[in-house]
C-alpha cells in the first residue's frame, strides 16, 4: 500500500504544480528551459505512474475491503465510462463543442472515471487510488477555469465534425477498452 501512495503523492503531485505552485514553474521553465522542464515532469510523473501500478497491483493481492459495492453501481459505472471516454476524446479533437463548454475535457472525463470506479470498488486501494484522483481532478479543473477565467482564455467551437469525431472516437475508445484491453491491461472484466 505503501508504493501505491507513494506514487499518488509523485504522480499527482508533479500534476498540482502548476495549481500550487505557479510561480515556482515559471521559475523553473525560465531557469531551465522547455524541453529540459517537460523532460524532468515525463520522468518523475512515469516514476510515480509505475509506482501507482505496482502498489495497486500489489494491494490487491491482499485486498482490505471498506465496503461492499451496490449492484446497481455497474449499471452507472458503464455510461459514466462512456462520457469519460467522450470527454478524453474532446480533450484530443481542437474546436469541439465539449471543448467551448468545458474547457478542460481531459480533468472532466478524470473526474468521471474516478468517480465510475469510486462507486464499483470498496478495497482501501480503491478509495486511495480513485478518491485521489477524484479530489485532485475536482481541484485542478477549478483551478484551470479560474486561470482561464482570469487571462480570457475561450476555446472556439469550430465544426459539428468535430463534435461528430469525439462523439465516435470516445463510444470506440469506451467500447474496445471496456470490452477488451480492461480485462488484458488490468485483469478484471467490466461486463
Amino acid at each position: 500500500m505503501a508504493l501505491l501512495i507513494v506514487g499518488l503523492i509523485i504522480f499527482l503531485g508533479v500534476h498540482s504544480i502548476r495549481m500550487l505552485a505557479p510561480a515556482w514553474r515559471d521559475l523553473q521553465l525560465a531557469r531551465r528551459g522547455e524541453l529540459i522542464w517537460k523532460g524532468l515532469y515525463s520522468i518523475i510523473s512515469l516514476l510515480g505512474f509505475v509506482l501507482i501500478i505496482y502498489g495497486y497491483a500489489h494491494a490487491r493481492l491482499d485486498p482490505v475491503y471498506i465496503w461492499q459495492p451496490p449492484v446497481w453501481a455497474k449499471h452507472v459505472a458503464a455510461p459514466l465510462m462512456l462520457i469519460s471516454f467522450i470527454c478524453i476524446a474532446a480533450a484530443y479533437i481542437p474546436g469541439n463543442i465539449i471543448k467551448s463548454k468545458i474547457g478542460h475535457p481531459m480533468l472532466a472525463g478524470v473526474k468521471t472515471w474516478a468517480l465510475a470506479h469510486l462507486i464499483t470498488n470498496g478495497t482501501l486501494a480503491d478509495l486511495y487510488l480513485f478518491g485521489s484522483f477524484l479530489l485532485w481532478s475536482i481541484f485542478q479543473f477549478r483551478a484551470s477555469r479560474l486561470r482561464d477565467k482570469a487571462h480570457g482564455v475561450i476555446y472556439a467551437h469550430l465544426s459539428p465534425t468535430r463534435d461528430v469525431l469525439v462523439i465516435v472516437f470516445g463510444i470506440g475508445g469506451a467500447i474496445v477498452f471496456m470490452l477488451f484491453l480492461h480485462q488484458w491491461l488490468i485483469g478484471v472484466r467490466p461486463f
